[in-house]
C-alpha cells in the first residue's frame, strides 16, 4: 500500500476557446484565441500544470481544427500533456 506523500495529483485545464468582434472582448478574433491558447499551455506549463486540453469548435471560426494549435502549443512547451476535451458537433 503507497502512504499518502507517494500519491501524484495531476491537475490541467479545459479551455472553451471563446471569441467575439466586440469592442470590449479581449479575444478579438479568431487569431487572438489561438495565440491566447498558446500562451495558457505555456503559462499552465510554467507554474507546474500537467495538462492543456482544448475544446473542438466544429463549424466556427475559432478551434474549428485543433492539431494546428496543438502543434503550436507542442512548439513552446515540453512537459506538459496536450489534447482536446469537449467536441462540440453542432
Amino acid at each position: 500500500m503507497q502512504g499518502v506523500d507517494s500519491v501524484v495529483k495531476k491537475i490541467g485545464f479545459l479551455s472553451f476557446g471563446h471569441w467575439t468582434p466586440h469592442e470590449q472582448s479581449m479575444v478579438r478574433s479568431a487569431a487572438d484565441a489561438l495565440l491566447q491558447s498558446v500562451e495558457l499551455a505555456v503559462a499552465a506549463e510554467e507554474v507546474g500544470a500537467d495538462g492543456a486540453y482544448f475544446r473542438v469548435h466544429h463549424f466556427a471560426r475559432q478551434l474549428a481544427s485543433p492539431f494546428p494549435l496543438l502543434a503550436a502549443a507542442a512548439a513552446r512547451t515540453s512537459r506538459i500533456e496536450l489534447g482536446t476535451g469537449v467536441i462540440d458537433m453542432r
